[in-house]
């Protein structure tokens, strides 16, 4: 309780000395432990002596009536507060506070404020356990640490020493506490603001905002009550790895607002938007076949991203990287922030896509090794795989050729030759070809060495009669050899006119039999040979000498015929041989008797 009241000086009565000191002393309850106000009667030192109607003068620090850092701010003959705590000290004078009557003053107020649910004004000045400290002129209050913002604030220092409105949740006099909310002001404020905000907001509408929060994909940005999403593709054309690259907590930007949704309120922010669109005119920029330098921002698994200019970025596939090198990750091949020499391959303006590649700016090394090892030449080189297929021989320049298990021997089997090969082997190869656009090198070690049939297979021309010797029987056919070098295959099928006598069975190792030739393929030096058309040209030879294709009769009339006539030709020639010894006979007989007969 304050009490304004003073001991007022009393005019001269009539009163006896019991009833003044009865007064006095009733004066004494009422004054006691409050708020009174005085006069300064005289300033000396650094104590101001102020009457306040007792019986006698209290000092007050002078400090108390000097702000910090200023100077007195009363003087003598000035009406002050103050707070009575004791009558008389040992001293025989009355304990004064001006700081007590001030912060009785202040207790007043914040209970009015707590009690009309008024903001009041404060500082917060120290830290302390679950919160802070708030001075709230004279008077100090706790603010808990989930009470100071409507977001948690990791760092309190930039609100500290600066003026804020709070609200009062509780306090109590008796003990002295009070508790506040900076929360409450603001979530008051906020939605406020949101509700001015959300009336007058459209999409394309260009606000300034202040970064609050940022994450991994984007920024929020306090529009003014109402928090928008700054996602970090949409921060600046270039591109940005993480929104702190580009942005700080704190930071005021100017934002397009890309969407908003007033159901769920959700607002989508850009800045890029507010910029110039690098995209516009980039075909004629970037032409196909030009080439740049760029920067590597971005290594991905399928290739690298290089920047031609802010905002613009192409991709460099893994395989346009290296001639040579395939089958790498990129970032083997270049590194981050790499400045590299590009050739732009392809652009896709609709879909501001443009392909890049690096090996286009270097020399095609399957062009060099033509140049420097034409067709036929040889080249020497370490294997450096074995497959089911051939050897791949390293020949330099992290190039490898390949050779060909045929390419392997002129007399063995692939199959068996490499198996006599294994990795490390230093061996000797002739270029047979190079396929630049495929980029392969085909290799041959029996080329090496001149073909031992060549001479042989010379000979032999399609068409013509072979006299071969079976050198293996198989299920599909029978494998020959003319004049026991060269080899030939007549098939399943190619082994006798009749169906019936197709069979590889009839046939044993080292049977001869004639054939014609009907195919030769001199690269791989394998001949094909058939039975059966050798039969169908001797059947049509038949019929060309014996017989007329519109006669009707077929080949065993023919044959028949044929054999008729020559049976009987042979029997007349049998006959007339018969008949001429027996006319002989005849004849000797005539003689005899004519010789005998008598004249």
């Amino acid at each position: 309780m304050t009490d304004t009241s003073v001991v007022q000086d009393t005019p001269a009565s009539d009163e006896s000395f019991e009833d003044l000191f009865n007064e006095f002393l009733e004066r004494v309850d009422i004054v006691e432990g409050a708020v009174v106000e005085g006069t300064i009667v005289s300033m000396q030192g650094d104590s101001v002596l102020i009457d306040v109607g007792l019986k006698a003068e209290g000092h007050v620090p002078l400090r108390e009536f000097t702000p910090p850092g200023g100077t007195p701010m009363v003087g003598v003959g000035d009406k002050v507060e103050v707070f009575v705590e004791r009558l008389e000290n040992r001293n025989g004078e009355t304990v004064l506070s001006r700081e007590k009557a001030q912060r009785e003053e202040v207790w007043n107020q914040l209970e009015a404020a707590f009690e009309n649910s008024d903001r009041v004004k404060g500082y917060i000045f120290q830290r302390v356990k679950g919160g802070f400290t708030v001075n709230l002129g004279g008077a100090f209050a706790f603010l808990p640490g989930s009470q100071v913002d409507i977001r948690p604030v990791r760092d309190v220092t930039p609100l500290m020493g600066d003026e804020h409105e709070f609200r009062i949740l509780k306090m109590d006099r008796r003990r002295g506490n009070i508790v506040v909310s900076r929360r409450s002001v603001l979530e008051d404020e906020r939605a406020d603001q949101r509700a001015e905000l959300i009336s007058g907001l459209a999409e394309g509408q260009v606000l300034d905002g202040v970064v609050k929060n940022i994450t991994d994909y984007g920024a929020f940005v306090d529009l003014g009550g109402l928090d928008g999403l700054l996602h970090v593709t949409d921060i600046s054309w270039r591109r940005i790895n993480h929104p702190s690259e580009a942005l700080n907590i704190g930071q005021t930007v100017r934002v397009q607002v890309i969407r908003f949704n007033p159901e769920t309120q959700r607002i989508s922010l850009g800045m890029k938007q507010l910029e110039a669109d690098p995209w516009e005119g980039v075909g004629a920029k970037y032409p196909v076949g030009a080439r740049f330098s760029g920067r590597v921002t971005n290594i991905t698994d399928y290739g690298a991203f290089v920047e031609l200019e802010p905002g613009i970025e192409g991709l460099v596939h893994v395989s346009e990287m290296s001639w040579t090198r395939k089958n790498v990750h990129p970032g083997k091949i270049v590194s981050t922030s790499q400045e590299v020499d590009v050739e732009v391959l392809d652009v896709d303006s609709d879909k501001r896509r443009i392909s890049l590649g690096i090996k286009q700016t270097q020399s095609n090394p399957w062009d060099h090794f033509l140049a420097q090892h034409p067709i036929d030449s040889e080249v020497e080189g370490e294997v450096k795989n074995i497959t089911e297929f051939g050897l791949f021989i390293d020949i330099g320049d992290e190039l490898d050729g390949m050779v060909h298990m045929s390419d392997l021997s002129w007399s063995k089997p692939g199959e068996e030759v490499i198996a006599e090969f294994k990795k490390g082997d230093r061996v000797k190869a002739k270029v047979l070809d190079v396929d630049v656009d495929k980029e392969r090198i085909s290799l041959g070690v029996k080329q090496l060495e001149d073909d031992p049939l060549a001479d042989a297979l010379d000979g032999i021309s399609r068409g013509s009669i072979a006299t071969c010797s079976v050198s293996r029987i198989m299920d599909n056919g029978v494998e020959v050899l003319i004049d026991g070098t060269v080899p030939g295959f007549i098939r399943k099928a190619e082994l006798a006119r009749e169906r019936g006598d197709q069979r590889p069975d009839r046939f044993a190792e080292g049977d001869r039999l004639d054939a014609k030739v009907t195919a030769i393929d001199k690269a791989t030096r394998k001949l094909s040979l058939s039975v059966k058309a050798l039969e169908i040209d001797e059947e049509k030879k038949a019929m060309q000498t014996y017989g007329s294709a519109d006669s009707g009769a077929t080949l065993g009339d023919i044959l028949g015929a044929a054999l008729s006539a020559k049976g009987a030709e042979a029997s007349e020639d049998e006959a007339s041989q018969a008949k001429e010894p027996a006319v002989e006979e005849a004849a000797a007989a005539d003689g005899e008797t004519e010789e005998t007969r008598p004249s």
